[in-house]
């Protein structure tokens, strides 16, 4: 009997799972913590660092925090499943406009998501379950690795790519972008970088937005806009949104799936907002209902204390400000260390033409670099980045761009490509 029972326990039903690596950013991010090099840098994980290379909590929020903390009236109940309304109202303002005709109409509606990867998820399940036309999801290529990993795990869904990047002009490849999406199947969703291109740091121009929002129309494409860095690529909230309120002064109907992590530095918090134009309101609400009963099948409901504080930032007039000049802060040390690592590379006289540095936006650089040269940065030099080359603008500061810049020098001239 002793025996039954053990060979019992030893046949587990999980026995043929297979191990899976973490992601290369997190992998990478593991082994940077762990080296013990003086001159280690990490270009890896998108998360904003001050001058010193810290995490910044941004004043503001501090000041929130402290005020959430003396307001005795508070309480910890459950928020609603569609979180905390000023919050989504507040977000849903920063993105279509304090003057909004669809807000006006009441054709615009929102959700309170864990993040932004939340509000992805539940708009690719809202997708997979009620939108009807097509279940082909068009995305860039390259884009975030996550959307891949979140679509692929929703039965019904496709995973298709569109072209993106122009590796040789280091641009948007706007004509072959324009031909896939004029190529995709009738009432495709094309999942949108609203500003900030992860991972390439490049962006359509106003008017690469209007030819883009009319191939759109006329191939019946519903859009679905990631919006992770509002503010980071002009420190304008308004100007950063010009293509989500382009789509909308064009008629469609769309999906907005926002983050707070960058933009209030709340990435521990899990803030996003899911915001979802409709034709009418009826239609809008209708759809609002049928992701709430999402939600409450997934989580239930949000947690509060981040929505409270980022409700705060967006709507008290003062704290607004406050918030603003934090975002312009941001965005102007982003600035710096692009002419800093733009200038090192100039200077030790690296090969190539570097000026893509400069003129690429948000968080990240696409540097061009090769596997092979991204392997030697890691391996000889303690230098932390993607091996697509892309590297995380924020771990660059005034102290090690030029240490940096040698070891991109050194990796191009001599890296060995297979």
């Amino acid at each position: 009997q002793h025996y039954f029972i053990q060979s019992n326990l030893r046949m587990s039903s999980f026995a043929e799972v297979d191990y899976v690596e973490l992601p290369a950013v997190f992998a990478l991010s593991e082994r940077y913590a762990q080296d013990k090099h003086p001159d280690k840098v990490n270009l890896t994980i998108g998360a904003y660092r001050d001058e010193s290379g810290k995490p910044w909590v941004l004043p503001v929020v501090r000041k929130a925090e402290s005020m959430l903390a003396a307001d005795e009236t508070l309480n910890k109940e459950y928020l609603s499943m569609g979180g905390l309304q000023s919050f989504t109202d507040g977000a849903m303002r920063l993105v279509l406009g304090d003057n909004s005709t669809v807000i006006q109409e009441g054709r615009s509606v929102a959700l309170q998501t864990l993040s932004g990867t939340g509000a992805l998820n539940i708009a690719f399940q809202f997708i997979a379950q009620f939108y009807p036309v097509c279940k082909d999801i068009l995305v860039s290529n390259p884009s975030w690795g996550n959307h891949k990993l979140m679509i692929d795990r929703i039965p019904g869904l496709n995973f298709v790519q569109y072209t993106y990047y122009n590796s040789q002009t280091m641009k948007v490849d706007l004509d072959a972008m324009c031909r896939d999406l004029e190529n995709a199947k009738p009432g495709s969703v094309v999942l949108l970088h609203a500003c900030a291109h992860n991972p390439t740091g490049i962006d359509p121009s106003k008017e690469d937005w209007h030819k883009i929002a009319e191939i759109c129309k006329k191939n019946k494409l519903f859009p679905l806009f990631d919006l992770a860095y509002l503010g980071y690529v002009s420190g304008n909230f308004d100007e950063d949104a010009y293509s989500i309120r382009y789509f909308a002064k064009m008629g469609f109907e769309f999906l907005v799936c926002q983050s707070f992590a960058k933009n209030m530095g709340l990435y521990c918090e899990r803030v996003g907002n899911l915001t979802f134009v409709g034709q009418t309101s009826e239609i809008a609400h209708k759809c609002l209902s049928q992701m709430k009963i999402i939600v409450r099948s997934i989580y239930s409901n949000p947690p509060a204390h981040g929505a409270r504080i980022a409700s705060m930032c967006i709507t008290n007039k003062d704290m607004r400000a406050e918030w603003e000049d934090c975002v312009r802060e941001m965005h102007a040390r982003i600035r710096r260390s692009r002419k800093y690592l733009h200038t090192a590379l100039k200077t030790c006289h690296a090969p190539g033409n570097w000026d893509h540095i400069l003129s690429q936006n948000g968080m990240f650089s696409y540097t061009g670099l090769t596997k092979a040269q991204c392997e030697v940065l890691i391996e000889n030099h303690h230098v932390y980045l993607l091996k697509s080359g892309r590297i995380s603008i924020c771990g660059i500061t005034e102290d090690n761009a030029k240490y940096v810049a040698l070891a991109m020098k050194d990796a191009i001239e001599n890296a060995k490509e297979n």
